[in-house]
């Protein structure tokens, strides 16, 4: 399975951390320095990541390529040392890049 690709579907992933985000740490507390590594433009992708939408979604709305979109995700998985797209989308919820409820 490739980097970007997701197990489970990114909106379902984020229907269940809407659900259980109010046991989540507080961000300040849990934010990694790793995170300073990103670019403005990762961490709008990460965010986007954790808001469930998918790479065409994300290409579209920041009218890039996929292949474009693939490469940010990639980079974003392997600066935060994560596994997965799953794992990234947590950490945004722990960190506080994207909340609940919060366009």
């Amino acid at each position: 399975m490739a980097a970007s690709d997701a197990l489970i579907a990114p909106s379902v992933t984020r229907r269940l951390l809407d659900r259980f985000a109010t046991s989540l740490p507080d961000p300040a507390a849990v934010r990694p320095a790793a995170l300073d590594s990103l670019t403005a433009r990762e961490v709008e992708v990460l965010g986007l990541v954790a808001r469930g939408m998918s790479n065409a979604e994300i290409a579209e709305r920041l009218v890039v390529s996929e292949t474009t979109v693939k490469t940010h995700v990639g980079r974003i998985l392997a600066k935060l040392d994560l596994r997965d797209r799953v794992q990234a989308v947590v950490l945004a919820y722990e960190t506080g890049i994207v909340r609940p409820g919060v366009p």
